[in-house]
């Protein structure tokens, strides 16, 4: 009989098997619901053979945590800063209540120095997201303060391990050094992309994956400016979500870089890929670069043979979102492009680049502490909306609403992807219209993920009242 997680977790396996599998079960079948963090100065080894001080993390020599939660139990965190610089953590793609979501001044007023903040909430929806500060966003994300969140789903879909993939890059010189964490040149543009790039802090990064088994591959792109386009050549196994949610019809893995899997900053994408049957194989990450595609990460199988099929990957459980009634939506526009001449950068309070260049319906966002900024719209409890975003420049934008889920309706140039996400690639010239129920109460945060974009005007929020 073919042992499996599920076969496992009925009982129905010997002890042998199970114990064979636990080397590489995933920690999803026992999900940490209490977890505490301690944000402090890091040192490792991101370029290989040299060390980089000056790292942020939650431990002293690796990247944050992957993070567990049950989708509908109670997760807590206590979060304490011992940088001298503010923070507040955002829990990027979760529909946490208002007072729980991590941006400063807005809904929580950040802490400083030897102090904590006591988040708690309850994941309403399984899938891959992701965590990351939103005060002093830029500073302490390109040194390292980003983290993979995973939400267990309430059945376990059983596949043969779990691995998670954080996807960023740092601005290194050849010794392993930070350089300028961004530039004016590059926040004017597309942002300022690192020199090293990396899965889990390690270049090229290695795991091991059962032979014969089938994976489930959580990739999240949590750079400060890089896109990633994603293709794992000659590999078999499907797409099973984006964004967190669930596919409801599978797609085929990725295999070249004609057809590369797209993720902006903010982005994620889970995969189910099955492994070779002979031990030492490997399957290859790659990303598509200037210059050409680079490996950022491979999984070699180990093991005896699992012995899995293609034909066992089926559709995930869809998570309770509410869907939009568009034949009585409330239709908002929302223009982003550059900002007017001759204004002053945003008030610092949480960090500030110097500059002002983008701006939402020609309105830079003038900072997290700012009187008199009010909502870029409000919105009734329950109400349906469309949401039209047309893309005056010529760089692209992914842009992120904090506290509700959108779908993708439609673009002006192209076919889109009509999963439910929280993250949207606005390209250049683009219009996308996207539609939401305002099901969760509260200011939420409506900004680019390119976080010098963010930080020189591309924010705002939006109201929905209770």
């Amino acid at each position: 009989m073919r042992v499996s997680r599920r076969t496992c977790l009925t009982g129905l396996a010997g002890a042998a098997g199970c114990a064979a599998l636990s080397r590489f079960a995933s920690a999803q079948l026992k999900p940490t619901q209490a977890t505490d963090l301690t944000i402090q100065t890091a040192q490792a080894e991101i370029l290989p053979g040299t060390m980089t001080d000056g790292l942020i993390s939650t431990s002293m020599d690796r990247p944050p945590p992957v993070l567990q939660m049950n989708q509908g139990q109670v997760f807590r965190s206590r979060v304490t800063n011992t940088l001298p610089d503010y923070t507040a953590m955002h829990w990027h793609g979760i529909r946490v209540p208002n007072g729980m979501d991590g941006v400063p001044y807005l809904t929580q007023i950040p802490f400083g120095q030897d102090e904590a903040f006591d988040y708690e909430f309850t994941p309403e929806d399984a899938g891959t997201y992701w965590y990351h500060p939103h005060c002093m966003t830029m500073d302490q994300m390109a040194l390292g303060l980003t983290g993979v969140l995973t939400v267990a789903e309430a059945e376990d879909p059983g596949y043969d391990a779990d691995i998670a993939f954080n996807l960023r890059d740092f601005r290194l010189n050849g010794d392993g050094e930070f350089i300028e964490l961004w530039t004016a040149r590059g926040a004017a543009r597309a942002g300022t992309k690192g020199t090293v790039v990396t899965a889990n802090w390690r270049v090229d990064a290695r795991e091991e994956a059962p032979a014969g088994g089938l994976v489930r591959v959580r990739l999240a792109a949590t750079d400060t400016a890089r896109i990633y386009k994603v293709f794992v050549p000659d590999a078999e196994g499907a797409v099973i979500a984006l964004d967190g949610h669930p596919l409801q019809q599978l797609r085929a893995l990725p295999l070249t870089e004609d057809g590369a899997l797209v993720l902006s900053p903010g982005q994620r994408a889970d995969l189910v890929i099955k492994m070779p049957e002979d031990e030492g194989r490997v399957v290859d990450i790659m990303n598509a670069m200037p210059g050409g595609p680079r490996r950022i990460a491979h999984m070699r199988s180990t093991g005896a043979p699992r012995q899995r099929s293609t034909s066992e990957i089926v559709p995930l459980a869809p998570n309770p979102l509410s869907e939009p009634d568009l034949s009585n939506a409330r239709l908002e526009n929302f223009v982003f492009g550059w900002s007017p001449d001759g204004l002053e950068p945003n008030n610092g309070l949480c960090g500030t680049l110097g500059y002002t260049f983008w701006s939402i319906n020609r309105t830079p966002w003038a900072g997290d502490a700012a009187e008199g900024t009010g909502p870029l719209a409000s919105f009734r409890l329950g109400e349906s909306v469309v949401l039209r975003l047309q893309n005056e420049s010529p760089n692209a934008h992914p842009i992120h609403l904090h506290g509700l889920t959108f779908r993708v309706l439609r673009s002006n140039m192209r076919a889109v992807s009509r999963h439910w996400t929280d993250t949207a690639l606005l390209l250049k010239g683009e219009t996308l219209e996207i539609a939401f129920v305002a099901d969760n109460p509260g200011d939420w945060a409506f900004h680019c993920h390119v976080i010098e974009h963010q930080k020189t005007g591309l924010a705002g929020y939006i109201s929905v009242l209770a």
